[in-house]
């Protein structure tokens, strides 16, 4: 799953850099998707479910699950979460980052910081003996100190032979509740937080999330390995 987790790695590292002015998101997906293959992966989204591309790239109030196309081109201003998974030697990674694309607002810089911060906390928590809830309540706790919304439809997942496999990992619920983590489990912790309320919808196309109020979304995750001692993490 690490080398699976590298190539996930190098795809988001390429994408900070391509995520421009000018740029479309389909143009993205064809990067993404080429340096995938280059590696001797197959990505992990392309028809999965019948989704039709190789990566998940959401723009401004998009949650989540939106569709790379020719029609839409990055601005000045606008922020894109680019969620990517990589399938290699029958193992899975999946990973996720929200980039800023030129100069964003100071709401959108600080939802970006908190989001990635709320990932990195819930990460530091990950050993054995830990409950589920405890992650969980730990983005919910630090979402509410930011006046963050929190996204509850969807969620986290172990991940390993299949993109999405249990248990369930929630943005939100109560510490000391859920299965308890144990060495060998591989989980795929992914915040989704908005500017704005908790609602989301789902566009005509039945994938694209957005938020209900139109506020921005942002989607930060890593594919995470319970270790005997804490954790590694597999997309570093």
């Amino acid at each position: 799953m690490q080398e699976a987790g590298k190539v996930v790695s190098s795809v988001l590292k390429v994408m900070q850099v391509e995520a421009v002015c000018g740029v479309s998101t389909w143009k993205l997906n064809q990067i993404a998707e080429e340096i995938i293959r280059a590696n001797k992966a197959v990505p992990s989204f392309l028809g999965y479910g019948g989704f039709p591309a190789s990566i998940c790239a959401s723009v401004n109030e998009q949650v989540v699950h939106g569709i790379p196309s020719k029609n839409v081109v990055l601005k000045e201003g606008d922020i894109i979460g680019i969620d990517v998974g990589a399938y290699l030697n029958g193992f899975h990674a999946d990973a996720a980052l929200t980039i800023p694309v030129g100069k964003v607002s100071g709401g959108a810089k600080r939802l970006l910081e908190q989001t990635q911060k709320a990932l990195q906390k819930a990460i530091s928590l990950v050993k054995p003996g830990v409950y589920l809830g405890d992650i969980s309540h730990a983005v919910e706790t630090y979402a509410a100190a930011g006046k963050l919304g929190v996204v509850r439809e969807y969620c986290g997942h172990g991940v390993g032979r299949n993109l999405h496999e249990e248990p369930s990992i929630p943005n939100w619920g109560a510490a000391g509740k859920g299965p308890v983590l144990k060495p060998g489990m591989t989980l795929a912790i992914e915040p989704m937080l908005n500017l704005g309320a908790d609602e989301v919808e789902v566009l005509s196309d039945q994938w694209t999330v957005v938020t209900k109020d139109g506020s921005l979304s942002a989607h930060f995750e890593h594919t995470v390995a319970v270790t005997e001692g804490g954790h590694l993490i597999l997309t570093a």
